[in-house]
């Protein structure tokens, strides 16, 4: 009966049991992974390919439970779509099926990301009581023949917002004629589901990813151990610093913003900045050092995002897979800056208005991205009109990237408060209830989180250099002294976990 139930357990779906990189879980299924990844590595790109689509397709169904069938839908959908634009001669035929692809992949995101958002909308306009139902749910009821499925309840599919958009830049790379099609279902299906990136990216394209596809497998015993530390460094970044300060501060500045002064809010407000920073370039670091052991390189998405010295150069640090896909399937589709200078700053906004509301159906996501989307037009604007100025009586860089690093944080606010009324209320909070004598007394209380912002703050403004030294020193060491480090790290990573889960925070975009 034991096993029974464990084997149970394994093979279905509950919020309890989800497989995640924090989670011991995972790493035994990775560890299961690679057992047999070993005797199938070295054989034909086909049996490859359907090993690591069986495993991945495997991991999202633990994730996302019944919405593992969205992802089959998509990949059986997509992969025909794509054969079909590349075979057509019809330059009317392939616009119509790239436009299929592009809204019915955007209308299924749509739909699930911002069903609520509209309703609600439509009610307070119309003062309607129209409410949302889950037809995904009632149709798998339908089938069934039972009410298994929660009908009245809509869900956010881990991870659609990321394979969706990976999706568009495939079809649309397709009719570019930037990429050829895949082989055969089975490759398109491991370039959508691999599940490394597969829920929280980064984005990869088809030409970057698919040609590896066909390559033999080749990882040097240096690329091997250089991804041992990224995931190491992963895992701190995500445990030890972000869910730390998270638990210990962060969540309860913003939970309840009225019982905390504007220092408390403003030093909550820093460690949110570092908290979403170590635990999204934490995913990524992690990704990346797991593809790279079963022979796949995915481009890196975070470079010291908060080193920039303006917003746009923030954009070139910051999730580095998304905005240069809306760069590249958005900003350049609206005409980019091809259609004069009042034409490009409307390009900007809207592009990172869209790029706020990607994040999530919320009024405070439009304005973060509204925020930014000003911000590089002013940027743009400047550069444009006072540029011999600029050089002339040019800013420290040090005080422009403080400037740069105060913006963004400022933008984070509303990013992480509960609604817009409560970002509103932390900015008043920290402008006029600072009350300068209780410092000392907030510094002493929340010593260790302090301290250990100050730290992770410091190495993340270390010069890239040093960062590189030490990486590359780790890989040199011999292998004794690895191993005592990676021992040292996981001791320290499970002395400061929590013994609830932390879901790493792009898992809700």
């Amino acid at each position: 009966m034991e096993l029974r139930n464990l084997i149970e357990r394994v093979f279905t779906y509950s919020e309890d049991s989800a497989i995640i990189f924090t989670q011991l879980s995972f790493w035994i299924f990775f560890a299961v992974l690679l057992i047999g990844y070993s005797f199938i590595y070295k054989k034909s790109s086909v049996a490859k390919s359907i090993y690591l689509v069986l495993f991945s397709f495997f991991f999202y169904y633990k994730s996302s439970g019944t919405y593992f069938f969205l992802l089959v839908f998509a990949t059986f959908m997509d992969y025909h779509i794509a054969r079909g634009i590349f075979c057509s001669v019809k330059e009317v035929k392939r616009k119509w099926l790239v436009a299929l692809s592009v809204t019915v992949n955007l209308g299924i995101l749509c739909y699930f990301k911002y069903a609520y958002f509209f309703t609600d909308v439509v009610n307070q306009l119309f003062n309607t009581s129209y409410e949302v139902v889950n037809i995904f749910s009632s149709a798998m009821n339908m089938l069934a023949g039972t009410e298994k499925f929660e009908a009245n309840n809509l869900i956010l599919p881990v991870g659609i917002s990321f394979y969706t958009f990976q999706i568009i830049s495939y079809t649309v790379d397709v009719y570019r004629r930037r990429v050829e099609p895949v082989r055969n279902i089975l490759d398109f299906g491991f370039y959508v589901s691999f599940f490394p990136q597969l829920v929280a990216g980064p984005i990869v394209r088809a030409a970057e990813f698919i040609p590896q596809i066909y390559e033999k497998y080749s990882v040097t015993r240096r690329e091997m151990w250089m991804s041992v530390f990224l995931i190491l460094n992963g895992l701190v970044k995500k445990i030890v610093i972000s869910d730390y300060i998270s638990l210990n501060y962060v969540d309860r500045m913003f939970d309840d913003p009225l019982l905390y002064s504007g220092f408390e809010l403003l030093m909550g407000t820093y460690g949110y900045a570092l908290q979403i920073y170590c635990d999204f370039s934490g995913y990524t670091d992690i990704a990346i050092g797991v593809a790279l052991l079963l022979g796949f390189r995915l481009p890196i998405n975070f470079n010291s995002p908060y080193k920039a010295y303006n917003v746009q150069d923030f954009w070139r640090r910051w999730h580095i897979s998304l905005s240069t896909w809306l760069r590249d399937y958005l900003y350049i589709p609206l005409g980019g800056n091809r259609n004069g200078r009042v034409r490009t700053y409307i390009n900007l906004i809207i592009t990172m208005l869209l790029g706020g509301l990607w994040h999530g159906a919320s009024y405070k996501f439009i304005a973060w991205g509204a925020m930014h989307g000003i911000a590089l037009a002013v940027n743009r604007f400047t550069k444009e009109h006072f540029s011999v100025f600029s050089r002339k009586f040019a800013l420290p860089k040090a005080l422009k990237v403080l400037i740069t690093f105060h913006f963004v944080c400022l933008a984070w606010i509303f990013f992480r408060a509960s609604s817009m009324a409560a970002a509103l209320e932390i900015i008043g909070r920290i402008c006029s209830e600072f009350y300068v004598r209780f410092i000392p007394e907030i510094l002493l209380g929340y010593k260790t989180v302090f301290l250990l912002m100050a730290a992770a703050f410091t190495i993340h403004f270390l010069p890239l250099r040093f960062k590189s030294w030490y990486r590359h020193k780790f890989v040199e060491l011999p292998v004794v002294l690895k191993l005592l480090i990676i021992v040292f790290a996981v001791i320290i990573m499970y002395q400061a976990s929590s013994a609830e889960l932390q879901p790493f925070i792009y898992f809700q975009f």
